[in-house]
């Protein structure tokens, strides 16, 4: 079964699911608000905090492009604002490593990915812009450091090629199911997808990087198998930014980490009687009762026979019919639960204590 440690912390199926508060770039630039998202994150139980790496001139050229519907600003601009500077950087994971929460950040260019590995990140978390940018995927690869690759804007056919560049650097990886739509309708998140990349790649821990409103698709996610949860995150969505819109608040987040831990230990089994439910069914079955006196050698009846609870008869509700019809053996009283011995021939199958 898939695996990989973040800093020590197991990732997978057989974990509680880890939950990336993705603060991404709604600190806007302000290492201040950075810092206060940090402490947010804490206080809401989260483990893992995100942030991005962006250098602007090394990932882009100069353009007048906008993000589409994100926002009308150009997207040249937006990230130049919301860059942190290498000492910012190292001030923030420092400022994390403090409060005890683990430090990523993504890299979206080849300095920004060896920036954080000078700065001794764990892990790398590779956006879905870049999942199928494979030379820097392999550039990433090569740092011999786990890798959560999400898988916007991809199929399975463009997700192969990263994945294999993942397998022959051997680095444990995971594969976030995700729809780059901000925010994303419910009806296009698709989560259908997470069972349909853990079928083709066996060997990746699966998750969910959801851009929808609220927390509740995050909880479906756990169900169908998602070890990985990420959330854009924000103290509050009046902040200024591209991505507040959509992000969840500390309330939010906090519901995210009890819930997801939750429906994890809920998730699984089979449709069996556990033993931790006799008491319940001790009161809550039902016995084969008498409920009016019945003379050796009276036939059982519906008159004279029915069923109550508690279940801490002889004879259970199910084996009823086997009683009609036959002779009482001895005397009996009224509101008597039932024995075989109290019945000529019995020949019941189910019975209760």
């Amino acid at each position: 079964m898939a695996e990989l440690s973040i800093a020590g912390r197991l990732v997978g199926p057989e974990h509680p699911p880890l939950v990336i508060a993705e603060v991404g770039i709604n600190h806007e630039g302000e290492i201040g608000k950075a810092l206060a998202l940090v402490d947010a994150a804490v206080a809401a139980g989260a483990e893992l905090v995100k942030f991005q790496c962006h250098i602007t001139e090394k990932e882009m050229v100069p353009t007048d492009m906008t993000p589409g519907d994100i926002s009308p600003e150009r997207l040249w601009d937006i990230i130049k604002r919301c860059e942190l500077t290498e000492a910012e950087e190292r001030q923030v994971q420092d400022y994390c490593r403090q409060k005890g929460i683990i430090y990523l950040s993504t890299p979206f260019s080849r300095e920004a990915a060896d920036r954080l590995d000078a700065m001794g990140v764990p892990a790398f978390k590779i956006g879905s812009g870049e999942c199928n940018n494979y030379p820097l995927i392999d550039h990433i690869a090569r740092k011999g450091k786990p890798v959560i690759l999400s898988t916007g804007m991809n199929n399975i056919d463009t997700v192969r090629p990263a994945v294999e560049i993942l397998r022959r650097h051997n680095v444990p990886f995971a594969l976030l199911h995700c729809t780059s739509l901000y925010p994303t309708p419910y009806e296009k998140l698709r989560l259908g997808a997470i069972s349909d990349l853990a079928a083709h790649f066996p060997d990746a821990v699966i998750g969910l990087s959801d851009h929808t409103m609220g927390v509740w698709t995050c909880m479906g996610g756990v169900a169908l198998g998602a070890s990985i949860l990420e959330k854009h995150f924000t103290i509050s969505r009046e902040w200024p930014g591209p991505d507040t819109g959509m992000s969840i608040e500390p309330d939010e987040l906090r519901d995210l980490v009890i819930g997801s831990k939750a429906v994890w230990q809920a998730r699984g089994g089979a449709k069996t009687i556990l033993k931790e439910e006799q008491p319940v069914i001790d009161f809550a079955y039902a016995s084969v009762v008498t409920i009016a006196p019945v003379r050796a050698g009276e036939r059982f009846d519906e008159s004279n026979v029915w069923v109550k609870r508690p279940g801490t008869g002889a004879i259970l509700a199910v084996d009823l019919p086997r009683v009609i019809g036959a002779r009482a053996s001895r005397d009996l009283p009224a509101e008597y639960k039932l024995d075989p011995a109290d019945i000529v021939d019995y020949h019941g199958t189910a019975t209760g204590k």
